[in-house]
């Protein structure tokens, strides 16, 4: 069913809306994918703070225009799904990774972070991101080492001292 002009200009305003505040993007050709498998990413998306939408390439370049995911454009060929991560920059890339392991259909075509545009090779290290919860859990590791490191070496001076006098005065006490 053909879009009408006004609805295709709110869904160019609503993907450029998203765009504006997303982490990063994928997009991925879903040639041949089932109806039924489809629906079941959509859900794992939505479950996983990602916006995924089939646009037609002419108004997703329209969409992307004025963001940083302008430079999806020339990758825009073809019958393609845009998924957008909002909460999480590697969402997207985890989400439709292990969806298309499964599902052979679905190929990514390329991937953007940053206003960087990467080949769907990069869906891996996409993938490889760490949550916002294990980013942080590192941030506080990272933060935590030294202080940690700092109170043993206070704790080893007077814990050395007390084995010292602790050997002295067995050796006192053997030899006397």
């Amino acid at each position: 069913m053909a879009l009408r002009l006004e609805d295709k200009k709110v869904l160019v305003a609503e993907v450029n809306k998203v765009a504006q505040r997303a982490h990063s993007a994928v997009a991925a050709e879903y040639r041949g994918l089932p109806a039924g498998k489809f629906d079941a990413l959509r859900k794992k998306a939505r479950d996983n703070g990602i916006y995924l939408h089939v646009v037609k390439n002419t108004l997703a370049r329209q969409a992307l225009t004025g963001t940083s995911f302008e430079c999806l454009g020339p990758a825009l060929v073809g019958p393609l799904v845009l998924g957008f991560s909002l909460e999480d920059p590697g969402a997207a890339g985890r989400v439709i990774k292990d969806f298309a392991k499964d599902n052979e259909q679905l190929v990514v075509k390329a991937v953007s972070i940053g206003g960087q545009l990467y080949g769907p090779k990069e869906i891996e290290r996409l993938a490889k991101l760490p949550t916002r919860e294990q980013a942080l859990a590192q941030l506080l590791g990272t933060m935590k080492a030294p202080i940690g490191k700092f109170v043993s070496t206070l704790h080893a001076v007077p814990g050395r001292f007390v084995r010292t006098v602790k050997a002295v005065a067995d050796q006192k006490q053997a030899a006397g």
